[in-house]
């Protein structure tokens, strides 16, 4: 008969250990979740279990892929251990929520944690630049996404800088090559204008990556101004929510970004067209604005030669009878005695000289008599 084992406590937890280390290294476990409980904002305690049997699990923080509650079923990566002082338990390595429940209640519960923080605000949306010279494109270069993205860009527009970063866009070490992804984007010496992170379609568990709160927050902290483009429209994913716009696909996000050049020449041609008619409308409408004043410059100066001609006629007949010589044309005089003109008889003296100014003749005369006659002496 074999002779029976025996260990101290201490031994057996040691043994067993290594056991444990050399059957079960990692094991991944699924199970819903149950007694879940945070301690001092760093360690994690929760079960795994089915109808049959629980399983106790311990890790941090942070390795959560965000909020969790009882109830959701999760798909929990780690290594079997038997703890000295508190038993068995399973050392997470990483956990993902599973089923497409789940992995929806996992994205509402973060959801709501990070609007509360203020990430999907509106206002922390920047506009991006259209067309951008250089463009970060965070992609798997294997994808359809990639080559569809690439390709519209190069047919619309062409001579843009794609700096692209590979990454996979699903599964477990997606999440942690993504936000590697826009770190490196945004270390570089000329990094791009924007930053795409993009992929095609998928199931639940396929986008889920884009849904975890390391890559949602990374894009949202990017400097670089983020567009998203995930290959679906039923649900859209926390890194979309989050990022500076959104496109619907990867061919979408292309052409939100940079527009058609056969397009915009073909506006341009029109507008160039339309400039030119307006130009010519201008001239022709000034032109004949122009005819218009010159002949209102005519009619206003023919007008005013008009009235000017007939004032001076006024003038000149006014001056005319004004005029002394033809005063002396109908057969009036005028007298002076040396330089000065007579007006009144108390200026002319008996036996004094006077000159006569008639019309055509000087006469020099000397009076004999000056015979008043009363009259009112004129005024001035």
């Amino acid at each position: 008969m074999d002779q029976e084992l025996q260990f101290s406590v201490s031994e057996f937890v040691a043994v067993l250990n290594q056991t444990l280390d050399y059957a079960y290294p990692v094991v991944t476990v699924m199970g819903e979740l149950a007694n879940f409980r945070v301690s001092k904002n760093r360690w994690v305690y929760f079960d795994l279990k089915d109808d049959a049997a629980a399983v106790r699990f311990f890790g941090t923080v942070h390795q959560l892929p965000g909020p969790l509650e009882d109830g959701m079923m999760l798909a929990v990566t780690g290594n079997p251990r038997l703890h000295p002082l508190y038993g068995f338990s399973i050392n997470v390595l990483r956990l993902t929520p599973v089923g497409q429940g789940s992995i929806k209640k996992a994205a509402e519960l973060l959801q709501a944690k990070l609007k509360a923080e203020g990430l999907f605000d509106p206002e922390r949306k920047r506009v991006l630049p259209c067309p951008p010279r250089r463009i970060g494109l965070i992609a798997s270069g294997e994808s359809a996404a990639y080559r569809d993205f690439v390709k519209i860009i190069n047919a619309r527009w062409g001579g843009v800088d794609i700096v692209h970063i590979d990454v996979q866009v699903q599964g477990e070490v997606a999440p942690a090559q993504i936000v590697a992804a826009i770190a490196q984007a945004n270390s570089l010496a000329d990094p791009p204008e924007v930053l795409v992170i993009t992929r095609g379609g998928g199931s639940a568990e396929d986008l889920q990556a884009f849904s975890t709160e390391q890559v949602t927050r990374a894009v949202a902290a990017s400097r670089i101004p983020t567009l998203v483009a995930i290959g679906h429209e039923v649900d859209i994913s926390l890194a979309e929510l989050a990022a500076d716009q959104r496109a619907s696909t990867p061919s979408n996000a292309a052409e939100l970004l940079v527009p058609d050049r056969r397009a915009l020449i073909q506006q341009l041609q029109n507008a160039r067209r339309q400039l030119a008619a307006m130009a010519a409308g201008a001239v022709q409408q000034a032109g004949a604005q122009l005819e218009r004043h010159r002949q209102s410059l005519h009619d206003t100066l023919a007008r005013l030669i008009t009235t000017s001609q007939h004032n001076l006629s006024l003038k000149t007949q006014l001056l005319e009878a004004f005029n002394p010589q033809a005063a002396l044309a109908r057969g009036y005089a005028l007298v002076r005695i040396g330089d000065e003109l007579i007006r009144s008889g108390t200026q002319i003296k008996p036996e004094q000289q006077i000159a006569i100014q008639l019309f055509d003749a000087r006469v020099t005369a000397i009076t004999k008599r000056v015979t008043m006659e009363h009259k009112e002496h004129p005024r001035g």
